[in-house]
């Protein structure tokens, strides 16, 4: 190889490049920093109602497991959400009650799901799902159902620069 080739040639791209992630290019491996604790992300979900898409991260932290959802509405809106123990059955109730507090249901669907990590074993199935708000639009509890089981998760809105996302790989 002469000087001119080393000059002019080409550089290869880097193969080892880690790519800049958002909210929305969440991967399994993923560190999530928020809240002062850094979370690896070990599952993420997939949701697909007709051509609306979001996602919902797990990340774990020790023992502790909490829920990152995603989606690009008019704009970015994210929520963290922790599993709760609430009985709920089908159908939807309008309402629900948690702790003395009152949430209205905000909207209700079935998704296909696709599923990563931890999540793989729910991989192409259909949860029903519901969201319910509080009367101020500052906790939301969540509603999933995964064939007889049924999952429910209360949550709260986080601004995107309360967390910091530091790709795996």
């Amino acid at each position: 190889m002469g000087i001119f080739s080393k000059w002019f040639s080409k550089s290869k791209p880097n193969e080892n490049e880690v790519k800049a992630r958002t909210p929305l290019t969440i991967k399994v491996g993923d560190i999530v920093t928020y809240d002062l604790a850094d979370y690896e992300v070990v599952g993420k979900i997939t949701y697909k109602d007709g051509s609306y898409e979001w996602y919902a991260y797990q990340l774990l932290e020790g023992r502790n497991t909490i829920w990152l959802s995603a989606e690009m509405d008019d704009e970015l809106e994210l929520g963290v959400y922790k599993t709760i123990s609430l009985p709920v059955e089908e159908p939807f109730p309008s309402e629900l009650n948690y702790e003395g507090q009152t949430y209205h249901l905000e909207e209700e669907g079935k998704a296909k799901v696709t599923g990563e990590g931890r999540s793989k074993n729910i991989d192409g199935r259909v949860t029903h799902y519901a969201d319910y708000a509080d009367s101020e639009d500052e906790q939301f509890i969540s509603v999933e159902t995964w064939g007889t089981e049924t999952e429910v998760s209360l949550g709260e809105s986080v601004e995107e620069y309360e967390i910091k996302i530091l790709a795996g790989s």
